[in-house]
């Protein structure tokens, strides 16, 4: 396997940072986790969009044009001569000395990493956990700046490990729901679908998007409003949202279970479009 690093595709045992890179030493970088279907990079523009935000966000110079960037996510998939995978882009503020000034790294780290991908969660619903980590307020760190630091959604994945489900719900600082570790959710009531506002510190996510857009172009009605966890309780359908984990159900939270442990009618609608459109729009790799 080849991977993209700093201007140059190396083998995979090849590909080394320094422990000098601020990326290792602080979490100080951000990333992109994009999808290939049949030989198209499922919106790869959006991504590079939100990439370019992120770093203009926390004042990191990305040395390259986005079209560059397409390229290089195009050529490390073709390179590999991969159909179906996972895309990991990550830009890291760069080398520079133990201390956290980051004009002390003078550029950045680029790589890009294309692997096979398999399915990570089930069709037939996920049990999932409502965590006791909250997720960070947007005055303290913005959920929009798509960051290396992970450690919050890392250490709510423990705990849906600890409890022996697929998967851990975190809560804003006001005690409404938010996303998941890596995700999106989506709550249906009466016909209604409904998920959380960004300003409920969640990520404004590709798949959400493209899913919100699905559900109005079939007519269903979509709203974004605070959610509190009853609500979920009480769901008709509850779902979620993201790049690897593409749409899934979620069939328990906290021990109730949602419709009987059946998929809802909307939810496999929305999945059946979804997987329609996944292969047609985006970036195509091969002529």
């Amino acid at each position: 396997m080849k991977i993209y690093l700093n201007g140059k595709f190396v083998d995979k045992e090849d590909a080394k940072v320094s422990v000098y890179d601020h990326g290792l030493l602080y979490g100080d970088g951000i990333f992109e986790g994009i999808r290939v279907y049949d030989g198209v990079i499922f919106k790869l523009k959006e991504h590079i969009d939100r990439l370019y935000d992120s770093a203009k966000s926390i004042i990191l110079k990305i040395p390259h044009s986005k079209e560059e960037m397409e390229k290089i996510v195009v050529d490390t998939v073709k390179i590999n001569n991969l159909r179906d995978a996972y895309i990991r882009l990550v830009i890291t503020r760069g080398i520079g000395d133990l201390g956290l000034d980051p004009e002390k790294c003078p550029e950045p780290t680029v790589f890009c990493i294309a692997e096979p991908m398999k399915p990570l969660l089930g069709d037939s619903g996920i049990r999932v956990i409502t965590s006791s980590i909250r997720r960070l307020p947007v005055d303290v760190l913005n959920p929009a700046v798509k960051s290396l630091n992970y450690l919050n959604s890392i250490l709510a994945k423990i705990q849906a490990n600890y409890a022996g489900v697929h998967e851990a719900f975190l809560l804003d600082s006001e005690g409404y729901v938010a996303e998941g570790t890596g995700d999106n959710i989506f709550v249906v009531k009466n016909g209604v679908i409904k998920t959380p506002p960004l300003s409920s510190s969640v990520l404004k996510g590709i798949t959400r998007d493209v899913v919100t857009d699905l559900a109005k172009d079939m007519g269903y009605s979509i709203l974004e409003e605070r959610l509190t966890l009853h609500e979920l309780y009480v769901a008709d359908e509850l779902f979620i949202t993201g790049t690897a984990a593409e749409l899934v159900p979620v069939i328990e939270i906290d021990g109730r279970v949602i419709n009987n442990g059946n998929i809802g009618e909307i939810t496999k609608s929305l999945k059946e479009e979804f997987y329609k459109i996944r292969k047609v729009v985006g970036t195509k790799v091969y002529d």
